[in-house]
C-alpha cells in the first residue's frame, strides 16, 4: 500500500517537473485579468470597492420589528438616499427579529420618513439609530486601506529577514518600511495621505529589494497580493457592500495566506532531508490540512450566524473566498515559483 503511494507520488513530482513552468501562467493570466477588473471598476465608481454607510457616511437605522422589507423599500425608495434595507432571523425559530435600514439621507429626514410609514414614533425601545459624517467615514476608510500597506510591508520584512542572508539589505529594508509608521503613528509628523504615499513607495522599493536579493520573499508578497486582488474581484463582481468589518476580514487573510507560504518556503530552503518534490509534498500534507480546517470552521460559523449577524457574515464570507483562494495561490504560483527558484540554484 505504501510503496504504490510512493509510486503516485513519483509520477505525479516527474508530471510536476515538466509542467510547473507552464501553471505559472495561471495565476499571470488571473492577476492581469484581476487587475484589468479593478482598473475598469475604479475608473467607473472612483474607488476600490462598494462602501457601506459606515465608509461614506450616513445613518443606520435597526427597527426591532416584523417589517416587510419589500414593501419597506417600495414605499421609501424615492424619499431617502441609496437606501439598502436587511432583515435578520432567530437562529432558532426562524422568526424575522429586526429590519436594517442604511442611507446617506441624515438621521433627523430618515427618522420623520420612517415614523410616517410605520406610524408610531420611533424611540430607544423600539430601535436605534447611528449616524457618521462622510469626512469622519472617509478618513477612517482611509486608515484601513494604510493599516492593508502597513500588514503588508511587515510581512515582507519579517519573511526576507527569514530567508535573507544579506545583513546590509535587511537594515535598508527595515528603514524604508519604518519611515511612514514612525513619522505618522509615533510623531504625528505628516498627514493620513503623506503616509500612504510614503507605505505605498516603500513597499514598492522593497519588492525591488526582494527580486534582487530575496527570491522567495517576492514570492510570499505576490501570493498573499493575489490572494487579496482576487478575493476583491469577486466580491465586487458580487455587488457586497463593504464596511469596515470587510476591511478587517482582508487583513484576517493576509495572515492566513503567510502562514502557508511560510511553511512552504521553510520546508524548501531550510530543510536538506529528502528531494525537492517530497520537501514540496510534506509541505503540502501540513499546509492543506490548515487551510481546509480553517476553511471549514468559516463555512461552519458563516452557515450559523449569516441569519442573525451582517458583521459576522460579511467577514466569514471574504474570509471563505480568500481562504479558497489562498490555496491556489500557495500551492500552484508560491510552489512554482520556489521550485524554479531552487533549481536555478542548484
Amino acid at each position: 500500500m505504501e510503496e504504490q503511494k510512493q509510486t503516485k507520488r513519483n509520477k505525479f513530482g516527474k508530471l510536476h517537473d515538466k509542467y510547473y513552468k507552464l501553471l505559472l501562467l495561471i495565476p499571470i493570466i488571473l492577476i492581469l485579468f484581476s487587475v484589468i477588473f479593478m482598473v475598469n471598476f475604479y475608473s467607473q465608481e472612483k474607488d476600490f470597492i462598494y462602501k457601506d454607510v459606515s465608509l461614506t457616511g450616513g445613518t443606520s437605522v435597526t427597527i426591532y420589528d416584523k417589517i416587510d422589507a419589500a414593501g419597506l423599500r417600495n414605499s421609501l425608495e424615492g424619499q431617502l438616499e441609496e437606501i439598502n434595507i436587511r432583515q435578520t432571523y432567530d437562529l432558532i425559530t426562524g422568526e424575522q427579529k429586526e429590519v436594517i435600514i442604511e442611507t446617506k439621507t441624515e438621521g433627523a429626514q430618515t427618522r420623520k420618513i420612517l415614523e410616517e410609514y410605520l406610524g408610531y414614533k420611533l424611540t430607544k425601545d423600539n430601535s436605534s439609530f447611528e449616524f457618521s459624517g462622510p469626512a469622519l467615514s472617509e478618513s477612517f476608510y482611509r486608515q484601513l486601506l494604510l493599516s492593508i500597506l502597513y500588514a503588508f510591508s511587515f510581512m515582507g520584512i519579517v519573511v526576507f529577514f527569514l530567508f535573507s542572508k544579506k545583513s546590509k539589505i535587511k537594515f535598508i529594508v527595515l528603514i524604508i518600511s519604518l519611515i511612514s509608521p514612525v513619522l505618522f503613528l509615533m510623531f504625528k509628523a505628516i498627514s493620513l495621505q503623506a503616509a500612504m504615499a510614503l507605505a505605498m513607495a516603500a513597499l514598492i522599493l522593497s519588492l525591488y529589494f526582494y527580486i534582487r536579493h530575496n527570491v522567495p520573499s517576492f514570492a510570499v508578497i505576490i501570493s498573499a497580493f493575489a490572494d487579496i486582488l482576487m478575493t476583491l474581484v469577486v466580491v465586487n463582481m458580487f455587488g457586497m457592500k463593504m464596511s469596515s468589518a470587510g476591511i478587517v476580514a482582508f487583513l484576517m487573510i493576509i495572515g492566513y495566506s503567510v502562514d502557508t507560504d511560510i511553511l512552504l518556503t521553510t520546508r524548501l530552503l531550510k530543510r536538506s532531508r529528502g528531494s525537492l518534490n517530497e520537501k514540496m509534498w510534506g509541505a503540502f500534507k501540513t499546509g492543506i490540512t490548515m487551510t481546509l480546517t480553517s476553511l471549514l470552521a468559516v463555512i461552519a460559523a458563516l452557515i450559523v450566524v449569516k441569519s442573525f449577524s451582517l458583521v459576522l457574515t460579511q467577514i466569514f464570507i471574504i474570509l471563505a473566498i480568500g481562504l479558497g483562494f489562498d490555496i491556489f495561490n500557495t500551492w500552484v504560483t508560491n510552489a512554482s515559483i520556489l521550485k524554479w527558484y531552487v533549481r536555478s540554484k542548484e
